[in-house]
């Protein structure tokens, strides 16, 4: 498991390529022509036509001191069902843009990136033998570019998986494998993003496996000074924890119980995933956690959450 440091580290090179920033840029909104992701948004970019989108700022409206919560609620409808005329609507770009000065939506952007790719992009490389910080940060950028279990099957299938040939060796070929994938792919747009595996490959021919600071991204320093950024504010959000889940009263209830309810009942469990914590749920998650040799005590803090995905 990497380290809090080698984890921004590794998040500031996927920022780098998507925004050109160490620290992303919260309030980015992109639009390229023929991009399949449609409008892109955020620290990490995450789009329209995935869900992501949506389900970002939804966690946003939610949030009580959410600045520009009220003006973006009305957009959730559209949203949800992937409107194209989102890509082109001034007044809702606009108001994206707006919205990642907003403390609390850097905050919730952190939260959300770590919940849907970096805890997966982890879990991922774990289980296909992927554990150096280098190694986790590759597996990372294809969870956040996408196509990440093609072009592991693809590289296990040529190369064998990474106890047989080294972990080293492994992600090299897969690195050489995504690579060609983009480079030859049918939308073109694609063959521009080689330079991900390019900065890659560079990092690798130099034994960067560790991401020792400094490091040389695209022409830009990550170390700890870059990491800071002088922004308190960044800093904070990036050490935000979601809330542990557990029996209160009143019952907790919100969309981080409905996911982790859905999460359950997708492990196996017998339960309606109604969005509201209640002793049912507690008995769930205590069996989940007796399966997986966790501490069985009916509270999903962030050992049950990654343990089940979330």
């Amino acid at each position: 498991m990497p380290t809090n440091l080698e984890k921004q580290t590794a998040q500031a090179i996927i920022n780098i390529f998507e925004t050109g920033r160490i620290l992303g840029d919260y309030g980015m909104v992109t639009l390229l022509r023929n991009d399949t992701g449609q409008l892109t948004y955020g620290r990490s970019q995450t789009t329209l036509t995935s869900g992501n989108l949506y389900l970002l700022v939804k966690d946003y409206c939610e949030i009580p001191d959410a600045d520009f919560g009220e003006q973006l609620h009305p957009y959730l409808t559209a949203l949800k069902r992937h409107d194209a005329a989102l890509n082109t609507d001034v007044a809702f770009r606009g108001l994206l843009k707006q919205a990642g000065d907003d403390p609390v939506m850097q905050s919730c952007q952190d939260a959300f990136f770590d919940r849907v790719y970096w805890t997966p992009a982890v879990l991922a490389a774990n289980s296909t033998g992927v554990a150096s910080p280098l190694g986790v940060a590759v597996v990372y950028d294809s969870v956040v570019h996408g196509s990440w279990r093609l072009m592991r099957d693809r590289t296990l299938q040529n190369y064998g998986n990474a106890g047989d040939k080294g972990e080293q060796g492994w992600v090299s070929n897969y690195v050489a494998t995504r690579r060609a994938w983009l480079a030859g792919h049918s939308n073109d747009l694609l063959h521009k993003t080689v330079y991900r595996m390019d900065a890659f490959n560079q990092l690798i021919a130099t034994d960067k496996w560790q991401l020792p600071f400094p490091l040389i991204v695209r022409g830009r320093t990550i170390d700890e000074a870059a990491l800071l950024g002088g922004a308190a504010i960044r800093v904070s959000a990036q050490i935000a924890e979601e809330r542990n889940l557990m029996l209160k009263t009143p019952f907790l209830q919100g969309s981080d119980v409905k996911a982790l309810q859905d999460a359950l009942v997708k492990a196996g469990a017998e339960l309606e995933a109604d969005g509201i914590f209640g002793p049912a749920t507690q008995k769930a998650v205590a069996a989940f956690q007796q399966k997986r040799n966790l501490k069985s005590d009916g509270i999903a803090g962030p050992a049950t959450r990654a343990a089940l995905g979330l």
